[in-house]
């Protein structure tokens, strides 16, 4: 998944937090986060869903594409861009779409969205605003969160980049670090990747 679970459950939370009392009213505030976190956890695991069935369709022409000589990376994109299209999944890595963040602008548009529909079934929330301002204020807030995650992540990049000996990204002592260094610096806004 793009996002790790513990970012995803601090993310609803903070939006929960952000909405109510002004935009939604929540009753239970955990029990909405909960809601809320189960819903992104869904709508991002659907692309690795998608991912595994191509690499399972990939797999069953593995000689094919080998006596061919075609590469494990443009087939796999193309399988993919295709299934996308005919089933109308909206890309959820960012960087695939050209945006800077992890996520895509129109997936965190889509989950708005789907929040917005989660919101008006449950007992959970009362409506104060017109929808699309809250709508609005989900995209802003998660983009905020995602912006301040991005930096994070390059600050834990750059803290092992400055290590005392040169350590090549992309090998599996600087993703150690780097996700060492990442979840340090994601604890200092409350986040604890560490945990269960």
């Amino acid at each position: 998944m793009l996002l790790p679970k513990e970012l995803i459950e601090y993310l609803s939370r903070q939006l929960i937090k952000r909405l109510n009392p002004l935009y939604v009213e929540v009753a239970d505030p955990a029990k909405g986060a909960l809601l809320g976190s189960e819903l992104i956890v869904e709508e991002l695991s659907a692309e690795d869903k998608l991912n595994d069935e191509v690499r399972g369709i990939l797999e069953q022409y593995a000689n094919y594409m080998r006596e061919n000589q075609i590469s494990y990376s443009d087939m796999f994109r193309k399988i993919k861009n295709q299934l996308i299209a005919e089933r109308k999944v909206i890309r959820a890595s960012g960087r695939d779409t050209g945006d800077a963040m992890k996520l895509s602008r129109d997936k965190i548009t889509d989950i708005s969205h789907k929040l917005i529909a989660t919101f008006r079934k449950s007992r959970e929330f009362r409506l104060k605003k017109p929808e699309n301002d809250i709508r609005l204020e989900i995209v802003k807030g998660f983009t905020e969160l995602l912006v301040a995650e991005d930096k994070i992540d390059k600050a834990a990049r750059e803290k092992v980049r400055k290590q005392k000996r040169e350590i090549l990204e992309g090998s599996e002592e600087f993703e150690l670090l780097q996700r060492r260094y990442y979840a340090e610096e994601l604890k200092k806004i409350g986040i604890d990747l560490s945990r269960p």
